[in-house]
């Protein structure tokens, strides 16, 4: 894997060297259609659709031992499937609505246990919610100008305009995810069409609001100026942790979360994104190191966190995420996450800390520009209490091996995506996972996945 990320790098420097050379002329080419039906940029309406559908296997690994959380050390499969139909309409040019409804199901290996950074972003983590489909956002969109003057900008499901005034802000209200607004980056944000993995996918030590599928309710508000942005949003946390209600009360359970975006120009004519995150949510968690307390004590046959919930526990966090274009169709990124780790795990996965670094590559070197292709790695771990927690037996809501000898859990992940014909794309993708679980006595681990992905 680290052989495939070295050759990505220099994949980069090679794009960087044709950048500084006189280019040859080429012949042109008509652009390829990336969706089965075209999409107006002028109507009022907006209906699309994807499906994504994912494979992945591995083979036997040595373990030490194993546990009810653990990654399944014997040959196992497994195949996901998201469907969601996008739609939206423009009342004026400054007001929308969307209302988006999905369904996903089949399954993850190992019922999505077992790794902090699984590897399969589009698993659901509750096999006890079925698969009828569901509404995911239902939001209302409302632009303030601050300016007269406009940018292009490119028309998508989740955003109808396709000129925007330079400085303005942008309030949404409803039903959301907030990995949609926060944390993007341009090499590692969407599993449909680039990595799978969720801590490379999104930043794992951020904790992000939300329910068992991802999503939550609240309300965001992005000022945008023409080289930063600075954006806020208030959403509901879920009852109990990976859970499927979420809590009302926001008096007793909620979520801040407010992210600084920087464009400074630090190379000529390429792009650089700085981003700030910090997050504080308020739920009912338990404490790690209470928990453990209360086991050496023998309050508790075994260490149990759901036990030391208390209404109103606080747990906040960091994270940076940098993008920087190399050469037109080449960019490297990176995410840090830091997060305190004396309470429980709650809403995304069990990571208190985590960096990873990638780079980025679009087909357009090889006359295949909606093609992509990348490579990654990164190392994620968790705090003293959360490591005593899960040696001690505890378990949390996916790692739990009955034991641990705490190592970092390093990924490495490497993809290439392939367009076929209009909305259709597929794809290969190989993880290479270390201490799976943060359990040095366990793996490693290598996941090769198939991915189809359609655009309608």
């Amino acid at each position: 894997m680290l052989r495939l990320a070295i050759a990505f790098a220099l994949l980069a420097t090679a794009s960087v060297a044709q950048d500084t050379q006189s280019p040859e002329p080429q012949p042109p080419v008509p652009n390829p259609k990336a969706t089965f039906f075209d999409h107006s940029p002028t109507s009022k309406w907006w209906i699309s659709g994807q499906a994504n559908f994912v494979f992945q296997a591995h083979g036997d690994f040595y373990a030490q031992y194993s546990g009810p959380n653990s990654l399944k050390d014997y040959s196992e499969h497994a195949t996901s499937r998201v469907l969601t139909l996008f739609t939206g309409y423009e009342f004026t040019p400054n007001t929308m609505a969307y209302l988006d409804v999905e369904e996903s199901g089949w399954g993850g290996i190992s019922g999505a246990l077992g790794l902090a950074g699984f590897v399969n972003l589009d698993v659901v983590r509750n096999p006890t919610i079925g698969s009828a489909p569901y509404i995911a956002r239902l939001m209302l969109q409302q632009i303030i100008p601050l300016s007269k003057e406009k940018m292009e900008v490119e028309r998508t499901p989740f955003s109808l305009a396709t000129q925007v005034p330079v400085r303005r802000l942008e309030m949404r209200f409803g039903k959301f995810s907030l990995a949609d607004f926060f944390d993007l980056n341009v090499g590692g944000s969407d599993s449909h069409y680039q990595f799978l993995n969720w801590v490379i996918a999104n930043n794992g030590a951020w904790d992000y609001a939300a329910d068992t599928r991802g999503y939550t309710m609240g309300a965001i508000f992005d000022y945008e100026d023409r080289n930063w942005g600075l954006r806020f949003a208030e959403a509901l946390m879920p009852k109990v942790a990976n859970g499927q209600n979420l809590d009302a009360d926001v008096a007793r359970a909620r979520a801040e979360n407010i992210e600084l975006e920087l464009r400074p120009k630090l190379f000529k004519n390429k792009d650089t994104t700085i981003r700030l995150l910090n997050y504080i949510n308020h739920a009912n968690m338990g404490d790690y190191e209470e928990a453990v307390r209360l086991y050496l004590n023998h309050v508790t046959p075994t260490p149990d966190v759901t036990a030391t919930r208390k209404q109103g526990t606080i747990k906040y966090g960091f994270g940076i995420n940098f993008e920087q274009e190399v050469s037109a169709d080449v960019w490297a990124f990176g995410r840090w996450g830091w997060n305190e780790g004396q309470h429980e795990s709650f809403a995304y996965t069990e990571d208190n800390e985590g960096a990873h670094v990638g780079v980025y590559v679009k087909g357009t070197r090889w006359r295949r520009s909606l093609d992509r292709a990348g490579a990654a790695i990164v190392s994620s771990g968790i705090s003293k209490a959360h490591q005593a927690y899960l040696a001690n037996g505890g378990l949390g809501f996916i790692l739990g091996d009955g034991g641990l000898t705490y190592g970092p859990e390093t990924i490495e992940e490497a993809f290439y995506t392939a367009h076929i014909w209009r909305g259709a794309f597929f794809a290969f993708d190989l993880q290479h996972v270390n201490n799976p679980g943060y359990n040095q006595v366990r793996g490693p681990v290598t996941v090769p996945g198939l991915r189809l992905h359609l655009e309608f």
